[in-house]
């Protein structure tokens, strides 16, 4: 079984003792990606739909270097810090993802990073 972490500089790089992204055979598992520009390493964003762009670039990069696409995603996680901004979340979750969409989870929860309204995991298959 193919098996290892992924790493692009195209993505926010973690700042703690996780991968970013790590293949397990046939999946991809994208670790939790939030709104931080991948040159600064500092968070971007005001409103819920740019820190939710940023987020899904981030996610998109990390996939790119595994050999996958925003298309093979099949599970993804949100987390909130405002259940208001679920709609704003959504509206640009739809430029990122279209019919069939990924099967999907949201949350409402504290994010460890001050000023960070959404942050994000996925789930991508690439088999046949």
């Amino acid at each position: 079984m193919k098996r290892g972490a992924i790493h692009t500089e195209k993505a926010a790089a973690p700042w703690g003792p996780w991968s970013m992204g790590y293949r397990a055979g046939d999946f991809v598992f994208v670790g939790g990606q939030g709104p931080i520009d991948h040159e600064t390493g500092k968070l971007e964003g005001v409103t819920i739909q740019r820190q939710t762009r940023i987020t899904l670039e981030n996610m998109k990069a990390i996939l790119e270097a595994a050999g996958c696409s925003m298309r093979d995603v099949v599970k993804v996680h949100v987390l909130l810090t405002d259940m208001e901004d679920f709609a704003g979340m959504n509206e640009a979750y739809e430029e990122y993802f279209s019919p069939p969409y990924p099967t999907r989870m949201t949350y409402g929860t504290a994010l460890t990073v001050p000023g960070m309204k959404v942050e994000m995991d996925a789930v991508a298959y690439t088999g046949k």
